[in-house]
């Protein structure tokens, strides 16, 4: 990449600028916009417009939000019409939807009144729905189209289509009937009605899914794309794998942040402000923090412990780490298995139940090599005893723990990432004392 940039800033400087357009011509969409990404603000305009006009398009829609404004402040408005004309409508709503009220304004002035319409179609949607994340450009077919007819129509309309891998049969009040793909489309006869090869299609998502949901249909039913329909069951747009893919990446990326403790957030880790990262952890390590106060609390209580068997202290570092770390492996399982419609709610009891036999296995290993270790190095069959229990009743509990939390956030309309790893192993601590020092007073006799 960075042979390619100097590559591309000599060719600059010495202003072979045929050369340097059909060299970038070449190059894919998405390696044009890294590249821009990593070159200097002076310099993106000059290149930009020596692309072509659909790879201009295609690039914009993949620079970020900072670079657009950029570019749109200093486009002429016949340059933003050609811009936006170029984009699909659902790549131009995410665009609008990013800028400021200003710049929204002239790109809307700038866009034919059809191109306004759909934008506008789109922006009507909650941001989380399948209605912000469809593309209203689909091709369209009647039932009683003859393949012939089907195919002129296509050749007709593909230029201002997104996909022509799939087309939609849909009746007249656009009710959706079915779908038919290119493949049988070119593979049939001529005079063949749609009615009679297309596919009667019951997978389909309503305007106001979630858009988590739409990227999981994709997923499971391996689609190219998928229709969106009102609650008249009438076509309104297409949501395609692409879009489907991005989606899956920004809840996962907000699945990863909040399982660290870390606010969500869009921007870039480089493009944020110090103060703004700042803000996106500290109020979890606050509460983090706070919350551990607790454990604190609990120790003080065992004091009498410490100076009988001061031994006892050595071990609790290991005992909360261990704790911690079944709690999240368990509560990662849970989570994952919840996103990809493995786990439901419903089945809070066979998980619970499987968890227990599991840490059940791992609690008797984790116990006994603990138990050979402690009598090898103390030579204290007692205090082998004490803390391998302990770590058998520890590991039991945030394996529990960790699987039960997630499912409870769910059930409470949660992100069950919230009640991922810091939590549980706030709450693991607590209860890991509380285990250690129960059983050692008993074993102990310390009253």
């Amino acid at each position: 990449m960075q042979e390619t940039i100097e590559k591309i800033e000599a060719m600059l400087v010495l202003k072979q600028y045929s050369n340097l357009r059909a060299f970038l011509c070449e190059m894919n969409e998405a390696d044009i916009a890294q590249i821009f990404a990593e070159m200097s603000d002076e310099k993106i305009p000059i290149l930009f417009r020596l692309l072509p006009k659909d790879v201009a398009a295609e690039t914009f829609s993949m620079m970020d939000t900072d670079q657009q404004g950029l570019l749109i402040k200093g486009f002429s408005d016949s340059e933003i019409k050609e811009v936006f004309d170029e984009l699909y409508v659902d790549d131009a709503a995410d665009i609008v939807e990013e800028m400021p009220a200003n710049v929204v304004k002239r790109i809307l002035k700038n866009t034919d009144p059809k191109t306004r319409r759909m934008i506008n179609e789109i922006l009507k949607y909650p941001e989380d729905s399948a209605g912000s994340l469809m593309n209203t450009e689909y091709i369209s077919l009647r039932p009683n189209m003859t393949v012939e007819e089907a195919i002129k129509r296509i050749r007709r309309v593909i230029s201002d289509a997104e996909t022509v891998y799939t087309c939609f049969v849909t009746k007249d009040d656009r009710k959706l009937l079915g779908l038919i793909s290119i493949k049988t489309l070119l593979l049939s006869n001529k005079d063949e009605r749609i009615k009679d090869i297309m596919d009667n299609t019951d997978v389909y998502v309503h305007t106001h899914d979630d858009k988590e949901d739409v990227a999981k249909a994709v997923n499971k039913y391996d689609l190219v794309t998928i229709p969106v329909v009102d609650d008249e069951m009438r076509l309104v747009g297409i949501v395609t794998f692409d879009d489907a893919i991005d989606v899956m990446q920004e809840e996962t990326t907000e699945d990863i942040e909040m399982m660290a403790a870390i606010a969500p957030h869009e921007e870039s880790y480089f493009k944020m402000s110090d103060i703004h990262h700042a803000r996106n952890r500290i109020i979890w390590l606050l509460v983090l923090m706070l919350s551990a106060a607790i454990t604190g609390h609990i120790i003080a209580n065992y004091e009498a412990a410490f100076a009988t068997e001061a031994i006892l202290v050595s071990f609790i570092p290991m005992l909360m780490g261990t704790g911690g770390n079944c709690g999240s492996q368990s509560a990662t399982l849970i989570i994952r298995g919840m996103s990809v419609d493995d786990i439901k709610l419903r089945d809070f009891f066979k998980v619970l139940w499987k968890e227990l036999r599991v840490s059940a296995l791992m609690s008797a290993v984790l116990g006994a090599v603990n138990a050979i270790r402690i009598i090898i190095q103390y030579h204290d069959y007692t205090l082998a005893l004490v803390v391998s229990l302990s770590i058998i009743g520890t590991v039991v509990m945030s394996q529990l723990i960790g699987c039960m939390l997630p499912m409870l956030a769910k059930r409470l309309k949660m992100d069950p990432a919230v009640m991922a790893a810091p939590l549980i192993t706030t709450i693991v601590d607590a209860g890991s004392i509380i285990i250690y020092f129960s059983i050692a007073t008993k074993f102990f006799n310390i009253g």
